[in-house]
C-alpha cells in the first residue's frame, strides 16, 4: 500500500515542502513568490481532503496510508509556519505553541496507543477547528497583499494564526485530559 493513488497523493505533500520553501529563494518579484507558495499550499493542503476521500472510495485505506496523512499535514504546516516565521509574516510564540503541540500530541497518540488507550486521544472537533485555522491563516499569510481591494490576508491570517494558537493550547489541554485517566490507571 506505499503506492495507491491516495497514498500517492500523500507523499506529494511531503515533497511540496522544499518546493514551497524554494518559491522564496527564486528570482522574482515578491507579489509572484507569494501567490505561488500560497497556489501550491492550498493545491497540496487540498489533496489531505482528497486523498482520504479517494482512499475509501477506491477501497484503498490501509495502516500505512493513516500513518502517513497526519505526518505530512504536520510536516507541511510546521514548515509552512517556520517560512512564515523566516520572512516576519508569523510571530515565532506561534510556531512554538503550534509545533511543540503536534510534536506533545503525536507523543502521547503513540503512548496511548501503546497502552491500548488510543480512543481515548482519538481526533476530537476542537482538533478540527484548530486545523481549519491554521489551513485559512497560512495561505492568507504566504499570500500577504490584498484580495479583490478588500482583503488584507496580512491582518486576517494573523488573526486566524493566533486563533489557532489559541485552539491550539485549549485542544492540547483537551486531549491531555482525556488521557489522563488512561495513564494514570496504566502506570
Amino acid at each position: 500500500m506505499f503506492f495507491t493513488i491516495p497514498t500517492l497523493m500523500t507523499w506529494a505533500r511531503i515533497v511540496a515542502i522544499p518546493l514551497i520553501v524554494g518559491v522564496f529563494y527564486l528570482p522574482l518579484e515578491p507579489q509572484i513568490r507569494n501567490l505561488i507558495a500560497t497556489a501550491m499550499f492550498v493545491l497540496f493542503a487540498l489533496t489531505d481532503w482528497l486523498d482520504g476521500y479517494l482512499a475509501r472510495k477506491l477501497n484503498q485505506v490501509s495502516a500505512f496510508g493513516a500513518f502517513l496523512d497526519p505526518v505530512a499535514d504536520k510536516f507541511l504546516v510546521c514548515a509552512s509556519l517556520l517560512v512564515l516565521v523566516h520572512l516576519d509574516r508569523a510571530d515565532v510564540f506561534v510556531a512554538l505553541i503550534i509545533i511543540g503541540r503536534e510534536i506533545a500530541i503525536s507523543a502521547l497518540r503513540e503512548w496511548m496507543a501503546q497502552i491500548g488507550a488510543s480512543r481515548s486521544v482519538a481526533v476530537h472537533m476542537l482538533g478540527k477547528l484548530k486545523t481549519t485555522a491554521q489551513m485559512v491563516a497560512i495561505p492568507f499569510l504566504l499570500y500577504d497583499g490584498t484580495v479583490l481591494g478588500l482583503i488584507n490576508t496580512h491582518l486576517w491570517g494573523t488573526v486566524l494564526i493566533w486563533i489557532a494558537a489559541v485552539l491550539t493550547v485549549w485542544s492540547m489541554v483537551y486531549y491531555l485530559r482525556k488521557a489522563l485517566p488512561e495513564i494514570r490507571a496504566k502506570v
